[in-house]
């Protein structure tokens, strides 16, 4: 991590709150997350806009005051990373919120984005939706355990072999949990 300052970070709740410019943003930045390698939510780059743009309408879609929120960071007025988290409304799941798709621009990695993205989302599910705890579900082979472990996620699980990315390249899917929040 470098001495830079730390991105400004933004919690939006409303589909409305998402403007065009805003929506093409996130379509950028997913863009270039998954051209880059990056495991986001499309395992099969090359991605274009009309293959990424549909999945961010879906996602902006779920959020609500009470069940989804999406965080931004942004350094120098550009968006430089986001991380969206979803709650169930059934009360039988309704206290935990499961965590979407944390990225950060390819050229900006390596400055702390991400850790405040997770920081910050961990924040709005304790404090805004009163959650005990976090699901995710990250991609083996690809050092992201040990990232979330510094953020205090633990393993609780794997579905061994449940990615298959190439003939010869098949990865478990790990699930991580964070609580309490």
């Amino acid at each position: 991590m470098t001495d830079e300052p730390m991105p400004e970070l933004a919690r939006i709740a409303d589909p409305r709150e998402v403007t065009p410019g805003l929506r093409a943003e996130l379509v950028d930045c997913w863009i270039a997350v998954t051209n880059s390698g990056g495991a986001a939510g499309f395992p099969f780059p090359p991605v274009r806009e009309d293959v990424v743009a549909p999945a961010v309408d879906a996602l902006v879609a779920r959020l609500h005051p009470h069940g989804g929120r999406l965080v931004l960071a942004r350094t120098g007025g550009a968006l430089a990373g986001w991380v969206a988290l979803h709650r169930d409304p059934h009360r039988l799941v309704g206290h935990w919120g499961t965590v979407h798709h944390l990225q950060t621009r390819p050229g900006l990695r390596g400055r702390g984005i991400g850790s405040a993205l997770m920081r910050e989302l961990r924040r709005a599910a304790r404090e805004e939706l009163g959650l005990e705890q976090l699901h995710l579900a990250a991609r083996g082979g690809e050092g992201l355990e040990e990232f979330y472990a510094r953020l205090g996620w633990r393993e609780v699980g794997r579905w061994p072999g449940a990615l298959r990315l190439a003939p010869e390249d098949t990865r478990d899917e790990v699930l991580m949990l964070l609580a309490p929040l």
